[in-house]
């Protein structure tokens, strides 16, 4: 009678390196290994996303701030220095290729008041621009949540992302590609104790950062809780583009107004203020004109 063939046997006859099951075969011995394929429990990296986080010249301190926050909640994301450049933003794809990045979030700075965020997939896009409003970096809310440094944040999508057209969809897996920690990093710690929750309201994008509290951990409570942490900011879209920071533009919001408009209308309602003021002082001049009675010689006969 035929001997039965073992695994071991089977998987050398058929040249693999290793069995079913996450198995390896070394010569004659299958030694298990972990479920992520290596053999000492170390968890292998299968999604090396990395992210390019920097700024532009010219950016200002709360915009810095902010910045520096999205550093500690993103343990894939890398450093470098400021681009000099605004005028040609692209110059960040060079950048990103020499530091093996395949994402970029770039802060630009303009005015020294208007911060605008780019989220692209380099090298070939897509890309969205977003201007920046409402910031309320984590020192500045002194919130009670804490979390553990670099550990993997849960993130949660408004429905509207779904919901909302095509568009919607590819901001959705930019925000995703940009703030995801990659399973089995080497900064990212094995827990998951914070949730980045991205809303859609108004034709926004409202961002919340919340700790999540265990049945148990606060006296009296029966439920799971969240913990708002910070910091605080709200995304608008203004366009997505195909390529890398550059490229066709794919969809526009016409709802957007930019910053500068807005301040120009506030001009304007100030000079119209002034404007009637100074109708309203030469009407009354004229009616003090027309209002004077004329000099009568007698007048000055009897003084």
């Amino acid at each position: 009678m035929q001997k039965k063939r073992t695994a071991a046997a089977a998987a050398l006859d058929e040249g693999r390196d290793g069995v079913d099951g996450g198995g390896r075969v070394e010569g004659a011995k299958v030694q298990l290994a972990a479920p992520n394929g290596t053999p000492d429990g170390r968890v292998a990296i299968v999604n090396k996303t990395r992210v390019l986080l920097f700024c532009t010249r010219g950016t200002t301190a709360r915009h810095r701030h902010l910045m520096e926050d999205l550093r500690m909640l993103l343990p894939h994301a890398k450093k470098e220095p400021k681009l000099d450049s605004k005028d040609r933003i692209t110059l960040a794809n060079e950048v990103a290729e020499t530091r093996n990045c395949d994402s970029i979030a770039l802060f630009e700075c303009r005015k020294l008041q208007d911060c605008y965020l780019w989220l692209s997939k380099t090298p070939n896009g897509p890309s969205a621009k977003f201007l920046v409003q409402n910031i309320h970096t984590m020192a500045e809310l002194k919130f009670t949540g804490n979390n553990l440094l670099f550990s993997r944040a849960m993130l949660s999508f408004d429905r509207a992302f779904d919901e909302g057209g095509d568009h919607m969809l590819v901001l959705k897996e930019l925000l995703l590609h940009t703030f995801t920690a990659p399973r089995g990093h080497r900064k990212v710690k094995p827990f998951v104790d914070h949730m980045l929750s991205f809303f859609w309201l108004d034709g926004r994008v409202w961002v919340r950062h919340y700790q999540i509290v265990e049945k148990g951990v606060i006296k009296n409570s029966s439920e799971s809780e969240l913990v708002e942490i910070g910091p605080r900011f709200v995304l608008t879209p203004i366009r997505i583009f195909s390529g890398s920071l550059c490229g066709a533009t794919l969809w526009e919001n016409v709802e957007y107004i930019s910053p500068n408009e807005v301040r120009r209308a506030a001009k304007r309602i100030k000079d119209s203020t002034y404007q009637k003021r100074i109708s309203d002082h030469a009407k009354r001049t004229t009616r003090e004109a027309m209002r004077k009675r004329p000099d009568d010689p007698l007048d000055r006969m009897f003084k």
